[in-house]
């Protein structure tokens, strides 16, 4: 019933159009091999092969879609993993249709922070769960980094979005996107969303 909902959707647009679906991870894998798509909605829970592990191996493929996980607050860390594994986006499953309509845009446009708050509070939800292992690990990549570009990645990582970060520095839009350039370059992240995992996991969003 979800699946149908979503299709009917997204194909009320003129721009978007619905290529297959699936149930499980697996059968998404098996689908995508033999028909093309520009961005994969995944669900994080499902049977035989969840979607953490659906989107690692899609990601491994030449040329893969650009993957929008949808989650809930229940299964944050699920969420967090499936972003490790190279999703390029989240949302909350409860999201109203244009919330939907424009993820699904911005990933495909490559902007891969649908919700720069939404962002902000899981993260922060699953920096608190307890786990000895989810310390900060020093990065030798922001090493590379001027003390502006840290400042612009721990912004990055609050949440915010270009415009937001602008006005915090008091400098034109312009420079903050030359700024998020050359983070992902020096960086080697793919998007947005690999900055704020980077920005976590090395302890420079605590700062």
């Amino acid at each position: 019933m979800v699946r149908a909902g979503f299709r009917m959707l997204v194909e009320s647009q003129d721009d978007l159009t619905v290529v297959g679906e699936a149930g499980d991870g697996g059968e998404a894998l098996e689908r995508l091999a033999v028909t093309g798509a520009d961005v994969v909605l995944m669900d994080v829970r499902m049977p035989r092969m969840d979607g953490v592990e659906a989107t690692r191996r899609l990601l491994e493929r030449p040329d893969p879609p650009r993957v929008l996980v949808l989650t809930t607050f229940d299964l944050d860390e699920y969420a967090f993993a499936a972003i490790r594994a190279g999703a390029s986006a989240f949302l909350l499953k409860d999201a109203t249709p244009p919330e939907l309509l424009g993820a699904i845009r911005s990933v495909h446009a490559g902007d891969a922070v649908v919700a720069p708050s939404t962002t902000r509070r899981l993260l922060d939800h699953f920096a608190a769960l307890p786990d000895p292992e989810r310390r900060p690990s020093p990065d030798a990549r922001l090493d590379t980094l001027t003390d502006r570009e840290a400042e612009v990645l721990g912004l990055i990582a609050q949440g915010l979005s270009n415009t937001e970060i602008a006005e915090r520095l008091v400098v034109a839009e312009t420079t903050v996107k030359t700024h998020v350039g050359r983070l992902l370059a020096k960086t080697g992240s793919r998007d947005r969303v690999q900055l704020v995992v980077l920005a976590y996991e090395s302890g420079l969003a605590d700062r």
